[in-house]
């Protein structure tokens, strides 16, 4: 007759001191390490994470790491759901057109390794099997999505088949899981919540944080936006702003000239709005980024219906080049190369026969700026990048975009 092996029970105690262990050496981390909803189940191989911030643990893998390598486990666990792992991976599957249990393991290896290249260290063990970019030759310090664009399976993968953190990590349901009906998730409103107190424990803990948990605590606080809908935002807030395309006319007479006998009152009369962009065309901006905002300025003038004559170009280095009226994109002369010094666009455009209304600059800020306001609202385009000085003045750093102009970063 054989025995029937009998399933131990989770070992909590061991689990929760494993807990503490990992809110002693990552403090700022202590709200999610609490808010993760443990369930036992004998079906995971190790331990993982849904969506719904339940993690599942196998009580065979507890009994058999000792507390110091349970709580790296568990940080890294909850680090894929505070990094959103799951919602990042169903938009990368979506946007690349990825399907598969195959697939989705590679983004649960690519997820491990934003992760762990610098969460371990400084009272935080490593555990075993833990996987770093550099055990396939790959640099620390990306993203999930980059390191999905720069590995396949290989020779140098059959040892990572074993890796599954669930759900939570990758966004494909595992059949262990509880799914979003089961008991003890978190809500979408608490998840959120979770994660800002997160990050703000991270903002208040300068210097003493990993560089990745720095970036993520920035972007919770900061979701990124996309540049065009602020762009298209500023340059539309700019067109309909008081006084832009307004001038006076004596064709239609004012209704107030009926107050006033024998005088005859101009009536206010609002036309599109004339606008000049000016575009830095030195060495230091490239081409595919003046292109792609080129093409959005264009595009967006279309939309509020300003016709040819109402938009000109101006190519800037450290001279103004010749004005071209912008029709299609694609048929601009960016002319230049050399230094930059957009006092001279702006002069240019300035003293157009037809002043603009509205001046859009796109251009990476390494350059001065008019003294003055001009007699007309501005946006600034910003290509944002570190200033690798000047040949003439090392000690040179160049002044930020003035306060009256509008900035978008772009890229």
């Amino acid at each position: 007759m054989t025995a029937r092996t009998v399933d131990r029970a989770l070992d909590l105690e061991t689990l929760f001191a494993a807990r503490l262990y990992a809110v002693r050496v990552r403090p700022y981390l202590a709200t999610a390490l609490f808010a993760l909803r443990i369930v036992e189940s004998h079906r995971v191989p190790t331990m993982s994470v849904d969506r719904h911030w339940r993690c599942y643990v196998s009580p065979a893998f507890v009994d058999r790491l000792p507390v110091e390598e349970l709580a790296g486990v568990l940080v890294h666990e909850v680090s894929h759901l505070l990094r959103d792992h799951h919602g990042r991976g169903d938009r990368f599957a979506r946007e690349h057109e990825l399907s598969g249990p195959g697939e989705r393991l590679r983004m649960n290896i690519a997820a491990d390794f934003e992760i762990n290249d610098d969460i371990f260290g400084d009272g935080l063990v490593r555990p075993r099997g833990a996987i770093l970019p550099s055990d396939i030759d790959l640099p620390a310090g990306k993203l999930m999505e980059e390191y999905l664009t720069e590995f396949r399976f290989g020779t140098y993968t059959p040892g990572m088949a074993w890796l599954d953190c669930g759900s939570g990590a990758d966004g494909l349901d595992r059949e262990w899981e509880l799914g979003p009906l089961g008991a003890d998730g978190l809500s979408e409103q608490e998840r959120d919540g979770v994660r800002f107190r997160v990050a703000q424990g991270i903002i208040g803990r300068p210097g003493s944080v990993p560089d990745g948990w720095r970036r993520w605590a920035r972007d919770a606080f900061h979701p990124p936006q996309p540049w065009r809908d602020l762009l298209g935002a500023a340059l539309r807030g700019a067109f309909s702003a008081p006084g832009v395309g307004e001038d006076y006319t004596y064709r239609r007479p004012s209704r107030r000239s009926a107050g006033v006998p024998g005088a005859v009152l101009p009536s206010l009369r609002r036309t599109p709005p004339r606008v000049s962009v000016i575009i830095d065309t030195s060495g230091s901006v490239s081409d595919v980024e003046l292109g792609s905002a080129l093409l959005e300025v264009t595009a967006i003038c279309r939309v509020v219906g300003l016709g040819r004559g109402q938009v000109t170009v101006l190519s800037c280095d450290a001279a103004a080049r010749i004005a071209h009226p912008l029709c299609a994109a694609e048929g601009i002369p960016l002319i230049g190369g050399g230094g930059t010094d957009l006092r001279t666009g702006f002069a240019e455009a300035l003293r157009a026969a037809s002043r603009p209304d509205v001046v859009v600059v796109l251009t990476d800020g390494q350059t001065p700026w008019p003294e003055t306001k001009p007699s007309c609202r501005t946006v600034v385009g910003l290509f944002r990048r570190a200033f690798t000085g000047s040949e003439n003045d090392p000690d040179y750093i160049p002044d930020s975009p003035p306060d009256w102009a509008r900035v978008v970063d772009i890229g």
